[in-house]
């Protein structure tokens, strides 16, 4: 469970910051590639890993009525992912069927769940465009999930765009793509994320103003002097 200061900092961290801090860590292979934000969500997703693995479909079982079943492994997720945690689902980068559509998303939404992440695509991505709910994916695709995709456990460790996600990972999704943090590292990262960041806020004003990147970015002694004071400056304000 991520502390309220974890996940406010986290709220506020972009993705470009969190790898990097990740690489200061040893952690390269953080960002989920191949995937966008397909939704108008505006604000930060932030919420632990909970998996759904897809393997190939197979003819003579994933007929539409498998949907009757409600212990479907993709139905029962969609029934079971705990509110503020992130359905995150490994469909192997495969993108000629949708792997949810538009009344899954809703009933998730609805559950108070944090986000949904698949390396595949979705269909009605038209009204997943207009949904204030983070979605992200690899686009559209009308076919139905059956049609590729074959449901088969849950709450288990997954690849999603070439990335290892484990169930309580911590996803943060912008609009950029989504990153994902070892849950034992998060504390510390969103820490030293928003230290980061307030720093770089510093130095993109320095630049603005005109200075040069030598001593400024990356920060000097000097410079880090003068962040220093307009922190304080800041503080006492």
């Amino acid at each position: 469970m991520i502390s309220t200061e974890t996940l406010r900092h986290l709220k506020h961290a972009g993705t470009a910051t969190l790898t990097t801090q990740l690489f200061k860590r040893g952690l390269r292979n953080v960002f989920i590639q191949g995937i966008g934000r397909m939704s108008a969500a505006k604000e930060n997703m932030v919420g632990e890993a909970f998996t759904l693995r897809y393997i190939p479909a197979r003819e003579d079982l994933d007929l539409v009525s498998a949907f009757d079943n409600p212990e479907h492994p993709q139905r029962k997720a969609v029934e079971t992912v705990p509110p503020g945690q992130v359905l995150v689902m490994d469909c192997r980068r495969e993108t000629r069927a949708a792997s949810g559509g538009n009344i899954l998303l809703t009933r998730l939404k609805v559950r108070g769940v944090a986000g949904v992440v698949t390396d595949g695509c979705l269909r009605d991505s038209e009204a997943i465009g207009l949904m204030d709910f983070p979605v992200y994916g690899a686009g559209g695709s009308a076919p139905l999930n059956l049609v590729c995709h074959h449901a088969v456990d849950m709450n288990l460790p997954i690849a999603c765009g070439g990335v290892a996600v484990f169930p309580g990972d911590i996803l943060v999704g912008d609009g950029e793509g989504v990153v994902v943090i070892p849950q034992h590292l998060a504390e510390e990262l969103a820490r030293d994320a928003h230290e980061q960041e307030t720093l770089e806020e510093f130095v993109l004003g320095e630049i603005a103003g005109g200075r040069a990147l030598p001593g400024t970015y990356p920060p000097n002694a000097d410079t880090l002097a003068r962040y220093r004071e307009w922190r304080q400056r800041r503080s006492d304000d």
